[in-house]
C-alpha cells in the first residue's frame, strides 16, 4: 500500500492539472476586421476574412533585407554545440520599406524567438536544411511576421543559412 500511494497521487495530480487546463482555457478571439493597436502602439493592418486571397502582383512588391544576421546557439546537454547564422529579407508592398526599417527591432525580436524555439525543438540538428525543416521554419517566420506587422509583410525569405559546429 505504501508504494501504491505515490502512484495514486501522481495520477490524481495529472488528472487535476489536465482538468484545470481545459476548464481555464481562454476563449478563441472573436473575428474582427478592424484596425487594432498593440501594446507598443503600432497599428496592425486588417486581414481580409476571405481565406482564398489572391497572390500579390509581383510588380508591386519590394524586398527589404534585414540589416544584420541572426546568430542562434544550438544547445545540447547544457552547452553550445553549434552556432547557426541566418540572413533574412522580407517581402512588402512597394513604398513600405521605411516602415519595416523603422520597426525592425520589434521584428528581429519576434524572429529571434522563432529561431530559438526551432533550435530548442532540434530543428538545427542533423540535416537541418532538408525541405521539411526549412518548410516548418519558413511557415513559423511568415506567421510571426504577419502577427507582428499584419498584411504589410507578404513573405519572409531565408537568404543565407549556415551552421558552425564548435
Amino acid at each position: 500500500m505504501g508504494k501504491l500511494f505515490p502512484i495514486i497521487l501522481t495520477v490524481l495530480g495529472i488528472g487535476g492539472g489536465v482538468g484545470a487546463g481545459l476548464a481555464l482555457r481562454p476563449e478563441a478571439p472573436a473575428e474582427q476586421n478592424t484596425l487594432a493597436a498593440d501594446p507598443c502602439g503600432d497599428m496592425q493592418q486588417p486581414e481580409p476574412k476571405d481565406e482564398a486571397k489572391e497572390a500579390p502582383d509581383p510588380s508591386t512588391l519590394e524586398y527589404v533585407k534585414l540589416n544584420n544576421q541572426f546568430v542562434i546557439p544550438v544547445v545540447q546537454e547544457n552547452r553550445v554545440n553549434a552556432l547557426v547564422v541566418i540572413s533574412l529579407s522580407v517581402e512588402v508592398e512597394q513604398g513600405y520599406k521605411e516602415d519595416i526599417y523603422s520597426r525592425e527591432p520589434k521584428l528581429r525580436d519576434a524572429f529571434l524567438q522563432v529561431f530559438f524555439d526551432h533550435a530548442n525543438a532540434g530543428g538545427f540538428r542533423g540535416a537541418f536544411t532538408n525541405s521539411n525543416n526549412m518548410d516548418v521554419l519558413r511557415k513559423a517566420l511568415r506567421e510571426t511576421a504577419k502577427d507582428t506587422f499584419g498584411s504589410l509583410i507578404t513573405d519572409v525569405l531565408i537568404m543565407e543559412i549556415a551552421r558552425q559546429d564548435v
